[in-house]
């Protein structure tokens, strides 16, 4: 399969030795006793990441080299890329998530956040930029291929940045699965530059706490965010960015009041297939065309109309969806890659601080610039949803 892999150097040989003492599967419903026996290979890695971690200054990060990028046939990729095929638990197994991946360069970067969230259970739908390059767009869908639970979007938008095009590639999405025969308890949607920081099964007992309530934060507009809804905007699909015009507006339709929030939310399966037929939700997306980055209110503003399926309206900032690292905040340690729109693109030096995050995901990152990042988090979040499984080990899921 010709997709690139990157990878720590010294990961090219790693072995590692399992042994396994099963009592049971965990379908069963019976406590499984696990042992593993990590090679030193494994524990020199681990080691490595944790002098990242503690910022130790003495270690040196090498050259990160590319894997083969030859054609492998979809058992042979699985396989060698690591992707977990079974739930790890029943937990998960019984709680199905749907995710929304809107996408459109930086293929080894999609690809780790793909296997960092890909559980079999769970069901996935790719959005590609209609902009995206040709063999982008074709490596996306070979993978896609390999795994009966994913899928590329039937609809797509050449996506802009703040642009009404950026909602609909995720309502495009939310479409597609609202129909899939799973029967999901909850879709997040993510961006290509995002990385969980928690497993499935933690990503579960979170969203469990809300009791089938839809996690949209936000609160009422502050001042600096009135004039994206108030004028008129309009998409530059030449120069791909959303410029505001001197005409206002006219009032959002049905009386709704228009809240401000984050454009990641969780949103259960009734909320999904509610707002794809209700009136108000429909007639706010039209109404939304023309404003300025509407995903930052459309989903916040519909979860307040208290009518609806899982609606929070005394909801505020609550939902620890996402950790950002943004310019203006003092509450963070700062950034230790850099900033791009006022958003930290995290390096290795955020490893601690993202590590102890209670949020579900962070956003942003680059894996060509800042490698041990991304491989870090990646490695520490297999080795815990791997020691916390209560299923059959195989020996191609660790990393």
């Amino acid at each position: 399969m010709n997709i690139t892999k990157t990878c720590f150097s010294c990961l090219l040989a790693l072995g590692v030795v399992l042994l396994f003492f099963f009592n049971s599967n965990y379908l069963n419903g019976k406590q499984i006793v696990k042992k593993f026996h990590y090679s030193p290979e494994t524990v020199e890695l681990n080691g490595s990441c944790d002098a990242l971690i503690r910022r130790n200054k003495y270690f040196f990060w090498g050259n990160v080299p590319a894997i083969s990028s030859k054609r492998m046939a979809c058992q042979e990729y699985v396989r060698q890329n690591h992707y977990i095929t079974s739930p790890l638990s029943r937990e998960e197994a019984d709680f199905p998530l749907a995710y929304v991946m809107v996408v459109h360069k930086e293929l080894d970067m999609f690809e780790r956040l793909f296997r960092a969230v890909y559980m079999p259970q769970n069901i996935y739908c790719i959005h590609v930029d209609e902009k995206a390059k040709s063999n982008f767009l074709h490596s996306v869908e070979r993978m896609a291929e390999c795994f009966p639970n994913v899928f590329l979007a039937s609809r797509t938008e050449p996506v802009v940045y703040a642009g009404i095009s950026r909602l609909l590639a995720d309502i495009n999405c939310i479409e597609d699965l609202v129909k899939s025969e799973v029967q999901w308890k909850y879709v997040i949607n993510t961006c290509g530059q995002d990385f969980p920081l928690k497993t499935n099964k933690e990503i579960i007992q979170h969203l469990k706490r809300f009791n089938g309530k839809n996690v949209t934060p936000g609160v009422l507009p502050p001042n600096h965010a009135i004039a994206r809804t108030k004028y008129v905007h309009r998409e530059d699909l030449v120069h791909s960015l959303v410029l505001r015009t001197t005409l206002v507006k006219p009032p959002p339709p049905h009386n709704i009041t228009i809240y401000f929030g984050t454009a990641y939310v969780a949103l259960t399966r009734q909320f999904a297939k509610f707002i794809l037929e209700d009136q108000r939700a429909i007639d706010l997306l039209t109404w939304s065309k023309d404003t300025y980055s509407p995903d930052e209110h459309y989903w916040v503003t519909l979860n307040r109309i208290a009518d609806f399926p899982g609606s929070m309206p005394d909801a505020t900032w609550e939902g620890d969806l996402r950790a950002i690292k943004w310019s203006d905040d003092r509450t963070h340690d700062g950034c230790h890659g850099h900033y791009v729109r006022n958003v930290c693109i995290y390096g290795s030096g955020d490893l601690k601080w993202l590590l102890n995050s209670e949020r579900l995901f962070a956003n942003k990152f680059e894996l060509t610039r800042y490698p041990p990042t991304v491989e870090c988090l990646e490695i520490k979040l297999r080795q815990r949803a791997l020691e916390d499984s209560e299923s059959e080990l195989q020996s191609h899921w660790f990393l």
